[in-house]
């Protein structure tokens, strides 16, 4: 079924088959409804460039939960959803009364009187889960430790707009396979048949959950060179996420072959983009030149997570 968003005088055809639904990971998400939310990225993101107003949704309130600390997540959702004519509420965990032992059924059974939909970054992807089963308004998930979904939405925008279409496209994975934006954009990327190339090194794979069906898309090799070889997109995240600390010069050690600098990019093909969904660490998962360097597609990527979120709340949001 398809449903139309009134844009800039026009009418702009989308899916309906989001209306009303969580996006807790991409594989919530078939194909069409990916390249839903990517055309709407798209256009929007042409309007707000030319200064065009597109209040699709008035009078409607984002919820905003932070376990974690954000800079790109809770500007481009609290941008967005002014930008679409709404409000967003920006809720602390540790401020809130989960912090004081409520549960996050009971947390969710209440929002949901307040609000039009929730975003939630978390520390549990299954917090998010029971968050989700027990709202009756949608539930996005802003990041946990198993997915990143928003951020693998932006991350495809800007291929598209760097590389045209995607599929038969490959993309490279330089760090740690387990981590939650490549994870999200094995996913993402398969959606749209591209080749996923993890360069990781031994104890750094994706579960056998995550490779689960994706043979002849998904390909690993140890060797970082190897990985980068016919990359049309390079993409990496920082080596210590947050609850990592701990572990972090284990990692450190384990994943410094896979840095991506401009030794490594030299064996990538000329005309390759860079992705890092930021904050980085320089001198380790990558270097301050590079990543500032002619191939970066980083500032763009950053920047797309505000229009391709809009899309979504405009699609899920009732």
């Amino acid at each position: 079924m398809r449903m139309a968003i009134a844009v800039d005088q026009g009418i702009f055809s989308v899916e309906d088959s989001l209306r009303g639904r969580d996006l807790l990971a991409i594989e919530d998400l078939d194909r069409d409804e990916l390249l839903a939310v990517l055309d709407l990225a798209d256009r929007l993101k042409a309007l707000q460039h030319e200064r065009v107003p597109h209040p699709l949704l008035p009078g409607r309130t984002l919820g905003m939960i932070f376990e974690k600390s954000s800079t790109r997540t809770r500007v481009s959702f609290e941008v967005g959803m002014t930008q679409l004519g709404g409000s967003a509420l920006f809720l602390k965990g540790e401020d809130m009364q989960t912090g004081r032992g409520e549960t996050i059924r009971d947390t969710g059974i209440v929002l949901s009187r307040y609000l039009d939909a929730i975003m939630i970054r978390a520390r549990s992807h299954a917090d998010v889960e029971a968050l989700a089963e027990a709202s009756t308004v949608p539930v996005i998930n802003g990041l946990t430790d198993l997915h990143h979904p928003v951020q693998a939405l932006a991350d495809l925008q800007v291929m598209r707009e760097r590389l045209g279409e995607l599929e038969g496209r490959t993309l490279a994975w330089l760090g740690d396979g387990g981590d939650n934006v490549c994870r999200s954009l094995i996913s993402s990327a398969s959606l749209l048949g591209m080749r996923i190339v993890l360069g990781c090194p031994e104890g750094y794979l994706p579960s056998d959950a995550v490779l689960d069906g994706l043979a002849g898309e998904v390909s690993v090799t140890s060797d970082p060179r190897e990985a980068v070889a016919a990359a049309d997109a390079i993409a990496t995240d920082v080596w210590v996420s947050m609850g990592q600390e701990a572990d972090r010069d284990r990692r450190l050690t384990d994943l410094a072959g896979f840095q991506v600098n401009a030794e490594l990019l030299a064996h990538a093909p000329d005309d390759h983009i860079l992705l890092h969904c930021l904050p980085a660490h320089y001198g380790e998962e990558v270097t301050e030149d590079v990543l500032h360097g002619p191939t970066s597609a980083v500032w763009d990527e950053a920047e797309n997570r505000l229009h391709s979120q809009k899309a979504l709340l405009a699609l899920v949001v009732p």
